[in-house]
């Protein structure tokens, strides 16, 4: 049994705490693609509008902190020939809790969403950096394929290149409503 609750829709009153989880999470080396000075109120407020407006946001808190410990979102492009994808997914857990199932938690339950909720969206997309293998074998374990590679498309710190991978996952009850 996970120790943790179930994932919950994010609010708007959740904006501190989701900024205070990012800027753990940029804190540490390899958490996510942003660098700590790139996580910032507007950059929360845009993902957290966005998401609420036209695409799925899940937290899950710690019952002991009150904090916010992981977070999942996704939203549509704003094309409307884009109108059956949800993009910018990006998922978050803090250092303190991960490899304890709060992001395969967050993932199914988004793809739940995707399947009861939204018949209308065919493709779920996420673009994870190369060597992120526990990332790309999670995603894979969920039904995300990879679809191609993006060469030398994130800088490295130490000044060399890698390749980002772009990777689906196809509603299989895409239009059953």
């Amino acid at each position: 049994m996970n120790p943790f609750p179930l994932p919950r829709p994010a609010t708007l009153p959740d904006k501190p705490k989701l900024l205070s989880l990012y800027c753990e999470v940029a804190s540490r080396s390899g958490g996510i693609i942003r660098e700590p000075h790139e996580i910032t109120e507007e950059y929360i407020d845009k993902f957290l509008t966005n998401s609420l407006a036209d695409g799925i946001i899940l937290v899950v808190d710690d019952i002991d902190s009150g904090r916010i410990i992981g977070e999942i979102h996704t939203y549509r492009p704003s094309l409307s020939v884009f109108s059956h994808v949800l993009e910018h997914l990006t998922l978050v857990v803090h250092p303190s809790f991960q490899r304890k199932g709060i992001g395969r938690m967050l993932f199914t339950t988004l793809l739940s969403k995707v399947r009861s909720d939204h018949p209308e969206v065919l493709r779920v997309e996420v673009i994870v950096k190369e060597s992120n293998h526990a990332a790309r074998n999670l995603y894979r374990s969920l039904g995300f394929v990879e679809e191609g590679r993006m060469e030398k498309k994130i800088r490295r710190a130490d000044g060399g290149f890698e390749a980002d991978i772009p990777m689906a996952w196809f509603n299989p009850d895409y239009g059953m409503r």
